[in-house]
């Protein structure tokens, strides 16, 4: 008799949850998602607002656009809507403390998240962390309301680049270098 192959067995399969996926289970499954850490900026002078997120996308090269989710309730929300424009700074690993900061890990609030690092500024005149990996100065196009976030489109128009570093990476609720 020939031995037949049903596949893996029971044993091999991952965890699977049952029935509809709640709110803490869809956190969970998202910090699985390792992403590069940015410090999404908006504003000026003491109007100045910023926060640490991953959730930033590539939506077209022609013409150069990018995307943005940043929570309604977050402080750079308004500074972004009010503006009219944001800056995407993609952090280095060296750059864990301002992360921490504009997390909001260290109990700093609005403008005051910027006495850390140098600060500048591009086209648009949002705040570019003038030692980031990478900065994507953008015009916001579009925002969409999505559940408790809002779905930021922007024309990038100005760019910097300074690649010679290990990335910032977060997963599993924390912070990691690359390389």
């Amino acid at each position: 008799m020939m031995p037949s192959h049903a596949g893996p067995s029971p044993n091999d399969a991952p965890a699977v949850a049952q029935g509809a996926s709640g709110a803490a289970d869809f956190r969970a499954a998202m910090r699985e998602l390792a992403a590069g850490v940015t410090i999404i900026t908006a504003g000026r002078e003491h109007g100045r607002r910023g926060l640490t997120a991953t959730a930033v996308c590539s939506v077209s090269a022609e013409p150069p656009t990018l995307l943005v989710c940043v929570n309604r309730s977050a402080e750079g929300h308004a500074a972004i809507t009010e503006s009219g424009s944001f800056c995407v700074n993609v952090i280095a690993a060296e750059h864990l403390p301002l992360a921490e900061r504009f997390a909001g890990r260290d109990g700093a609030r609005g403008a005051e998240r910027f006495a850390q690092g140098e600060w500048g500024a591009l086209a648009t005149g949002a705040p570019v962390l003038a030692d980031a990996i990478a900065a994507f100065d953008c015009q916001l196009l579009q925002a969409i309301d999505a559940g408790t976030h809002t779905v930021f489109l922007g024309a990038v128009t100005a760019t910097t680049v300074s690649p010679q570093r290990a990335a910032l990476l977060y997963r599993a609720g924390a912070f990691a270098a690359t390389g």
